[in-house]
């Protein structure tokens, strides 16, 4: 059985103990659980690749394996991703309390409109209150993992750590007009599966990275003709996705628009088809996701 690299932390040399049983290396290790301090941390297959896999968020649970060189192979948490990130976006272990539930929270120095910005934090990046201020307006006080004050952030911009089930497709239209990133996975870049795993995991519920993880197992299989397609629907092409607004519109990050665009599925369609790229199939996740725990959930 060949292990997917991309959800299975082994190499020929080292690999998770955890897949002792099914994975063959030269040795095996027991992870060490960190968190991402940055706000948005780059994932690469190999150190100092051409381009990024993916991005992982701040607060975010990774499981360590090994550091060599400023680089850490680490698996996330979260949606069991595997890659190498710079050794200095790893933090201690967090106990978050919310997450942020807007595209692009800004996190100010004191507890103030006015104050210094002093950065922004990315749609589902984990953040612990310590406590929260009310005055003209609410904000909540942000730590790291030591106790140590991180910044401010308004009380309308982060939500439960496990968001309520909601309309997902009404928070992936909240990236029209982000730019196109391969491997991006926030409001400053992203690309056509980011979006979907963001809002999805926003509304309270769980998709994996990638448009071919999410053409095996995200949704159900539905046999609609493009005639008859509804929103929440996804529309799938090898290496592309997105979204259906309605019975025409459709939602993608793309290349051709250079950012997250809407437009008639029949103007995608015949686009792609032009590049010998036809239309693989339909799957539907309702706009009110049922949820489902990620496949680290339970990891130590």
């Amino acid at each position: 059985m060949t292990l997917d690299p991309r959800l299975n932390a082994v190499r020929d040399d080292l690999a998770d103990d955890r897949l002792a049983a099914t994975a063959s290396a030269l040795r095996y290790v027991s992870p060490e659980r960190f968190a991402i301090s940055a706000p948005i941390a780059p994932v690469f297959r190999v150190p100092g690749a051409e381009h990024r896999e993916t991005e992982f968020l701040s607060g975010e649970p990774v499981d360590v394996f090994e550091t060599v060189d400023g680089w850490a192979w680490v698996q996330s948490a979260s949606d069991g991703y595997v890659g190498y990130v710079r050794a200095h976006v790893l933090g201690a272990p967090m106990a978050p309390t919310h997450r942020v539930s807007v595209p692009h929270a800004l996190v100010f120095a004191g507890p103030s409109i006015r104050a210094v910005l002093q950065g922004h934090l990315p749609l589902s990046a984990r953040v612990t209150v310590a406590e929260t201020l009310a005055g003209k307006d609410v904000f909540h006080r942000l730590v790291a993992a030591d106790g140590a004050t991180t910044g401010y952030v308004l009380g309308q911009h982060i939500g439960p750590l496990q968001p309520p089930r909601g309309d997902w497709v009404r928070i992936a239209e909240a990236f029209v007009g982000t730019p196109y990133l391969w491997g991006g996975k926030s409001w400053n870049g992203i690309d056509c599966s980011a979006i979907l795993q963001l809002a999805i995991e926003a509304s309270g519920g769980f998709a994996p990275r990638d448009s071919d993880m999410q053409w095996q197992g995200l949704g159900e299989r539905h046999d609609a003709a493009a005639s008859a397609l509804t929103r929440g629907d996804l529309v799938f092409w090898k290496g592309h996705v997105g979204v259906m607004l309605d019975e025409t519109r459709f939602l993608h990050a793309n290349g051709f628009h250079m950012a997250t665009a809407i437009e008639p599925l029949a103007t995608t369609i015949a686009r792609l088809e032009a590049q010998d790229l036809p239309v693989l199939g339909v799957r539907h996740v309702a706009p009110e996701s049922a949820h489902t725990l990620p496949p680290m959930a339970s990891a130590a």
